[in-house]
This record gives structure tokens, C-alpha cells and sequence, in this order.
């Protein structure tokens, strides 16, 4: 980030991607609660991203664990329910510092969650006074976009066999910082569901990290938490993003095991 948004909003996950380290999330979809931004921290996690598609919280309860997150230094994302421009502000506005954009299937679409997502010059986004990421302090608007513009992160999601033709269009379009693509429905798109190590998917992860390579920005991966070996044959390829499951699978998985290992006794 620029030394103005680092100064205005502290360190995030971009000085991280941009000095090439591996940064790990944590997707929210189960716990509606401040407690899991903590709990991220604690774990270990530098990011989380609060999964509207495939949940029923609202905008309140997202902004409430994106503040807790701010606090904790956790860089707070929200994968939007649809790429309107209406969406896209109020998630930031109430403290993401980024959005995730599914069903991305071509440039002109990317290029649209850019304009909603950042600040003139750069895009159309409305402004408000008063936001959380830098303490609801009053700061130059000039500055403010400037910081703003810099700190907020751009990702879409790549899982259509439409959006894989496209993906170096796509990963081409300024202000876009990241590609993620979605294993399991990509596999679907390929009418090869459930093959997450298939050869069509590794062609596909190929092509998406040359896409990067060539226009400067990264690769995030998700669905692969259960083929580490795979996943590390990607990190060593370049992937930098790793989503690493949800709380509600992780709430499961542990639960079960503690059953299991009680059981035995």
C-alpha cells in the first residue's frame, strides 16, 4: 500500500501479497458474532471474509465482525451475494477492506466491481463521511480517497469454464489485485464435479497464474483445504491466497473428532 494508507489504516493484507508472502483466511458463514474475529487472531489467520453468497447475515452483523477484525489487524473481506453496486458499498462502507466478486465472467464485468469499489478517480464509488477503517477520524477527501482507493482490495472469482476463457482479459483490468478461483464450482462448470485434482482443473490453475504473472497480481485458491499436496504444488507455483475452509467445517471437524476419540474410551 501507499505510506498514506498505511499511515491512515495501518498494515493489511496487500503489504503482505505484495512482499510475496502466503496469506491464510478464515471463511465466516456460520458464527454471527464479534468473538470469531478474535478467535482468527488467535488462530492465527491474517484474513477473513464473511461469505454473504452462501449465508443469511445481514449487512449489520458482516460490518459488526469486519470492525472486530480492524481491530484485531485482520484484514476483513466480504464475498458479495451479487456484484451490485449496492452491495459493494455498503460491505465497505461498514468496514471491509475488500471485496470478493463472484460469477465474474469477462473483463467489462470486472471492471464494473472496480468503479463500485473504489473512489474517483479510480471508480464512482459514493462517499460517505465517518468510516471505520481509519477511526471515523475527519481526514481531506483528496487524501482520504487516495488511502482508501490503495487499502481496498479488488478479487474476483474465477469458477466458469466462461470466466477461464477469459481469465487474462480479466486479470488484464486495472484495479483488479486478485484472482480466486472457486475449485468446486469450476470443477461443476467442466462437468467434472468433485474432481478437484483432475487434469482440466491444473490446466486451469496454470492458466490463471500465468494470467497473474503476466499482469502483476495474485492468485487465490479455495476448496483445496483437504488436498494439501496439491495445495502446496500451487503455493510453490505462485498462489499467495489461501483460503483455508470455513468456520462452520472447521466447528465440525473438530466436534467430530473430540466424538470419536470419547467414544473410544
Amino acid at each position: 500500500m501507499s505510506d498514506m494508507a498505511t499511515e491512515l489504516i495501518g498494515n493489511s493484507v496487500k503489504d503482505k501479497l505484495a512482499a510475496n508472502e502466503v496469506v491464510l483466511s478464515m471463511t465466516v458463514r456460520l458464527v454471527r458474532t464479534a468473538e470469531i474475529a478474535l478467535i482468527a487472531k488467535t488462530a492465527g489467520f491474517d484474513s477473513l471474509y464473511v461469505d454473504l453468497e452462501h449465508s443469511t447475515f445481514s449487512i449489520e452483523t458482516t460490518s459488526q465482525i469486519c470492525l472486530a477484525a480492524l481491530g484485531q489487524g485482520i484484514a476483513p473481506f466480504v464475498r458479495v451475494p451479487s456484484v451490485s453496486p449496492d452491495y459493494i458499498t455498503r460491505v465497505l462502507d461498514g468496514g471491509a477492506l475488500g471485496v470478493i466478486a463472484p460469477h465474474i465472467q469477462s473483463a467489462k464485468e470486472a471492471a464494473a466491481v472496480v468503479d463500485a469499489a473504489k473512489y474517483p478517480p479510480l471508480g464512482t464509488r459514493s462517499f460517505t463521511g465517518g468510516l471505520p477503517h481509519i477511526g471515523f477520524r475527519s481526514v481531506p477527501t483528496e487524501r482520504l480517497f487516495s488511502a482508501m482507493n490503495a487499502a481496498t482490495m479488488v478479487t474476483v472469482m474465477i469458477e466458469t469454464a466462461e470466466a477461464l476463457e477469459n481469465v487474462d482479459a480479466i486479470a488484464g483490468v486495472e484495479g483488479v489485485d486478485m484472482l480466486f478461483v472457486g475449485t468446486n464450482d469450476l470443477c461443476a462448470s467442466l462437468g467434472i464435479a468433485g474432481q478437484l485434482q483432475h487434469d482440466r482443473i491444473k490446466d486451469a490453475f496454470a492458466r490463471c497464474q500465468a494470467a497473474c504473472d503476466k499482469h502483476g497480481k495474485r492468485l487465490g485458491i479455495g476448496g483445496l483445504s483437504g488436498s494439501p499436496e496439491f495445495l502446496k504444488e500451487l503455493v510453490q507455483r505462485g498462489a499467495r491466497y489461501i483460503s483455508t475452509g470455513t468456520d462452520l467445517s472447521f466447528l465440525a471437524s473438530a466436534a467430530t473428532e473430540k466424538a470419536k476419540r470419547m467414544r473410544a474410551l
